[in-house]
C-alpha cells in the first residue's frame, strides 16, 4: 500500500536519531549440526506461519477501513485463535505489535521504515510509536537483522528483517515496493535482492518468509515452496509465504479480514 503524505512535521518524527529497529541485534548463524538437530526435535509438527498487512499508518486509503483499533483486536483474535509458530506484519506500527504481542505472548522485533529520510510517526491517533514491518515468534529469539534494499524509489524506504529462533527456524518478512509510478521500478531488483537473501540464510538452516511483495511472481530461491493469497478477496496476489524443504506439505488457508484491506493468509507445514 502506498502512504499519501505531504513533507509535514505533524506526521514525520522530528528528531533524526530515533531507534531504526527496535530491540534488534547483529545475526548469528547456528551451526548445521545444531539445526539439523533442532529439526529433528521437531519432527512430525506442524509450524503455522500467520502473515497480515495491518494498514496502521493513519495515512494510507486503506485506514478508513481499518476503523482503529478495530485491526488490532482482529489481529490478536486471530493470533489466539490460531496460534501460529510465527506472524508476519506489514504496514504495523510499534506500539501497537508491542501491544498484539504482550496480549498474545509471542516475542518481538520490528524494523522502522523510512520516509522521506526520516522515522514515520503513525498517526489518528498519535502515540502509537514508528511505522514499518514486524515478526512475532513463538520461540524465544536468538538473533535478529534487518536492512534496507538496495534499491530504492519513492518516498518510502523498503528494507527486510529477519529473525533468528531459538528452534532454528529463521522467520523473515519484507513489504516490496508499491505498482505505483515513482516506486515500481524497484520493485524487481528488490525481489532480486529477496531471492538472493533468503537464499544464503537457507545455505546454513530451515527458513520461512511472509510479505506483502506487491506482486504477483515469485521472489522464492530454487528449492523453496511458494504458496500465496491468490484466492483471496481483497488484494489476491500480492502476499507470500516460502519455505524450505525441512517444512513439508505446506497447505495455504485465506482468513477474510475485515478492518484492513488485504485478508490473512495462513500456512501450515509439517517438519
Amino acid at each position: 500500500m502506498r502512504l499519501v503524505v505531504r513533507r509535514s512535521g505533524a506526521v514525520l518524527v522530528a528528531a533524526a536519531g530515533c531507534v531504526l529497529a527496535l530491540g534488534l541485534t547483529g545475526c548469528s548463524r547456528s551451526s548445521g549440526a545444531t539445526a539439523a538437530a533442532a529439526v529433528r526435535s521437531h519432527a512430525g509438527s506442524t509450524y503455522t506461519l500467520m502473515q497480515m498487512n495491518l494498514c496502521l499508518s493513519g495515512l494510507a486509503g486503506c485506514y478508513r477501513k481499518v476503523r482503529y483499533p478495530g485491526v488490532v483486536s482482529e489481529a490478536i483474535a486471530r493470533i489466539r485463535a490460531e496460534r501460529p509458530a510465527a506472524v508476519t506484519f506489514n504496514e504495523a506500527c510499534s506500539g501497537d505489535v508491542a501491544l498484539i504481542a504482550r496480549r498474545t505472548g509471542y516475542r518481538w522485533r520490528f524494523s522502522t521504515v523510512i520516509y522521506y529520510g526520516k522515522p514515520l510517526a503513525c498517526i489518528r491517533p498519535g502515540g502509537r510509536g514508528l511505522f514499518g514491518d514486524a515478526v512475532l515468534t513463538k520461540a524465544a529469539v536468538e538473533s535478529s537483522s534487518n536492512h534496507a534494499f538496495k534499491a530504492q524509489k519513492g518516498p518510502e524506504q523498503r528494507r527486510w528483517l529477519c529473525v533468528d529462533t531459538r528452534g532454528s527456524v529463521d522467520v523473515c518478512t519484507a513489504h516490496l515496493a508499491s505498482p505505483e509510478t515513482d516506486e515500481v521500478a524497484a520493485n524487481a531488483p528488490q525481489c532480486a535482492e529477496l531471492r538472493s537473501l533468503l537464499a544464503r540464510r537457507a545455505s546454513s538452516g530451515t527458513v520461512i518468509f511472509g510479505g506483502d511483495l506487491n506482486r504477483h511472481s515469485a521472489c522464492a530461491p530454487s528449492g523453496f515452496w511458494i504458496r500465496t493469497d491468490a484466492s483471496a478477496h481483497q488484494d489476491p496476489g500480492s502476499q507470500h509465504v516460502y519455505g524450505t524443504g525441512a517444512l513439508r506439505s505446506p497447505a495455504a488457508q485465506i482468513v477474510p479480514a475485515t478492518h484492513t484491506d488485504h485478508d490473512v493468509l495462513l500456512v501450515h507445514a509439517r517438519f
